[in-house]
């Protein structure tokens, strides 16, 4: 049996949950079944706003948590690869650290509309 394909975007107006599902400096997992696939991001809540990735390190071509929604660094500040440790920053998904420097997370175009966390 082969295993249900992964796509890397969602359609937009879905709407994921109320923003208080994701606490301040905090990060969550999504998986949404779209057809027959299947997406995998996550939402780092920055303030009153959210940003989005697809749940993928640019290096290694995994999902960056090995355990459920943690995404961040112990401080916060920065979101982290488990596996080899690269890291990014939360407002640009930008890599700052690690093997894979120069490279980026790829967005998930998320909005906060009516204080729900809706695909853009």
């Amino acid at each position: 049996m082969n295993a249900p394909a992964r796509i890397h975007k969602t359609p937009a107006g879905v709407t994921l949950g109320p923003l208080d599902l994701i606490a301040e400096g905090a990060a969550r997992n999504f998986v949404l079944q779209i057809g027959e696939a299947y997406f995998h991001g996550f939402a780092v809540r920055l303030g009153g706003e959210v940003r989005g990735y697809v749940d993928r390190c640019p290096h290694a071509g995994l999902p960056l948590a090995q355990t459920l929604d943690e995404y961040l660094t112990p401080s916060g500040d920065l979101i982290a690869c488990s596996w080899h440790g690269a890291l990014f920053a939360p407002e640009t998904g930008a890599c700052v650290g690690g093997p894979c420097v120069g490279a980026r997370l790829t967005p998930w175009p998320l909005e906060v509309r009516e204080g729900m966390i809706v695909t853009a």
